[in-house]
């Protein structure tokens, strides 16, 4: 018997594995005919956009491939922040310096502003002031769906309310970059430098960059560790002038996008959308102001440092730190002004989570506590009242 066994299950595992590669090719394949659209129309960071849309069509018809795996996102995420970290340099860091305030008190306003969305998405019978919090806080999606069930709140709604605010910010902001603020897509392109090192070696400096900057950054219990730590670690070796004829070679950028987009469009499934139920339109809602205070809050940054209008959009969005960084990286941003704001609000995010779910669950205990008192008065009112007699 057990010698059959593995006869009997060999055609299910080849089965499984050609419609594996057969969903991927087929991901592949719309992705690249998105991005080639895209491209024609002169649309911002077309692959991540082509990429994003194509995952989503195939998770929500069922046909779509699984998530990449983990450590092929980390090695997206790696390759998107070693390119950022080598645009770095010694002015753009000093500039900055003096535009810290303005970079917190935005941040600042949108911790606040995810905390009231929350707030008001619990004001729905059907959602307690936990799962509200965490569903709209604007920052780590995965870590805090990762937690959600954890620290008490409904993990499907986190999910699909998480990512459904990734999904609008990365759908929107190609569209907003492109038509809205007229950038050219073309600025970021680098002349070609006569004394570059061979592709060869600059691929090998930046797997040595995301190996080493992840690995660090992990060991150090650093959020979002395969962005932060190989950004960190690139950013120095850059501003301390070790590498500066290593360039990275030209296709791993776009196929980092690529990774990117179908990571967050495969998160989507049916079951994930149905588990909104009768509060979808209100998340939706929701999600949707927050995002356009949050551009609103961009104007304000523009007009505080002095910042172009796109900058300030790109800083402020609620979310997305990837597709962001990949937006501005392909537009011509300042790219450390906008990588600071976004991971500056990213740490204020992770940082006050802890506090502010548990006044999220002080103030449920609270509202039960309430409601109970106030079934206790309606059920007393109900009760026939019974008068003494007097003699």
């Amino acid at each position: 018997m057990t010698a059959t066994a593995p006869e009997r299950t060999a055609p299910d595992t080849r089965r499984r594995g050609a419609v594996a590669v057969a969903r991927w090719c087929g991901l592949l394949t719309l992705s690249l005919a998105g991005w080639w659209l895209f491209d024609r129309i002169g649309l911002a960071a077309p692959e991540l956009f082509a990429a994003l849309l194509a995952a989503i069509a195939l998770a929500l018809t069922g046909v779509g491939p699984a998530r990449p795996s983990r450590p092929v996102g980390m090695a997206a995420q790696g390759t998107l922040a070693v390119s950022i970290g080598m645009s770095v340099r010694p002015d753009m860091v000093s500039q900055l310096g003096a535009q810290w305030l303005p970079i917190v008190t935005v941040a600042a306003a949108t911790l606040l502003l995810s905390v009231g969305a929350g707030a008001l998405l619990a004001c729905h019978r059907l959602v307690d002031p936990v799962t509200g919090v965490l569903s709209m806080l604007a920052g780590g999606a995965t870590g805090l769906v990762a937690v959600a069930d954890e620290l008490g709140g409904d993990e499907k709604v986190v999910v699909i309310s998480q990512y459904l605010r990734v999904a609008l910010v990365v759908l929107t902001m190609p569209l907003a970059v492109t038509y809205l603020f007229a950038a050219d897509v073309t600025a970021r392109v680098a002349p070609t430098d006569p004394d570059a090192a061979p592709w060869w070696i600059g691929a090998l400096f930046a797997a040595a960059a995301i190996t080493a900057g992840t690995g660090a950054a992990s060991l150090l219990r650093i959020p979002i560790p395969a962005t932060l730590g190989p950004l960190a670690l690139t950013a120095a070796v850059e501003l301390a002038g070790w590498v500066p004829h290593v360039a990275m070679p030209a296709a791993m950028l776009p196929a980092a996008f690529l990774i990117i987009g179908w990571q967050a469009g495969l998160s989507f499934t049916r079951a994930g959308l149905l588990a909104l139920g009768r509060i979808a339109l209100w998340a939706v809602s929701l999600i949707a102001l927050l995002c356009a205070v949050c551009a609103g809050l961009g104007v304000v940054l523009s007009a505080w440092t002095g910042a172009s209008l796109m900058e300030g959009y790109l800083a402020t969005t609620p979310g997305g730190l990837a597709a962001v960084l990949a937006v501005a990286s392909s537009t011509d941003s300042d790219v450390t002004l906008v990588a600071t704001s976004q991971v500056l609000r990213l740490l204020m995010m992770l940082a006050s989570a802890p506090v502010v779910v548990w006044l999220a669950a002080r103030w449920a205990s609270s509202r039960r506590y309430l409601d109970r008192r106030h079934r206790r008065q309606r059920a007393s009112a109900a009760r026939p009242k019974i008068g003494r007699i007097r003699s």
